[in-house]
């Protein structure tokens, strides 16, 4: 007679159900439009609105949210949120990118923290204050 033993095992990412999956990041700003630009400039992103023109010649109101998406379809759709209330804290999460750090200040990015003994990466702040980590091109 075999005994058949039953093991604990521990869910993985790969095996749990899935509650939840990624649709959307969500960028909040004071001006969503110039915020907008500016990540469509700095990360070859395009207004999703001239990428997919809406049917009918539908506008979008200046003062609901503005989709951007990459272009080549790789990047993730990101929305840019009108807030009324300005940043005051650090952020809990964060965008990282792959990308030239001086040429993102010359954007109008700030350095908020250089590449150092302790990070591999360079911390800056787009126009509003957000941060995000730019990690050199390899």
């Amino acid at each position: 007679m075999t005994l058949a033993v039953k093991q604990k095992t521990t869910a993985t990412c790969d095996d749990s159900p899935m509650p939840a999956r990624f649709k959307d990041l969500c960028l909040d700003a004071n001006d969503h439009q110039a915020l907008a630009d500016w990540w469509c400039q700095a990360m070859g992103y395009v207004r999703k609105d001239v990428h997919e023109p809406p049917e009918d010649d539908w506008t979008r109101p200046a003062e609901w949210p503005v989709p951007i998406v990459d272009p080549a379809g790789a990047g993730p759709l990101i929305w840019v949120i009108p807030v009324p209330e300005k940043k005051t804290v650090k952020n809990r999460m964060h965008l990282d990118v792959i990308g030239d750090q001086e040429e993102l200040l010359k954007l109008g990015a700030t350095l908020v923290r250089r590449k150092d003994d302790d990070i591999e990466w360079d911390v800056l702040a787009d126009p509003e204050g957000n941060e995000f980590c730019v990690f050199a091109p390899r």
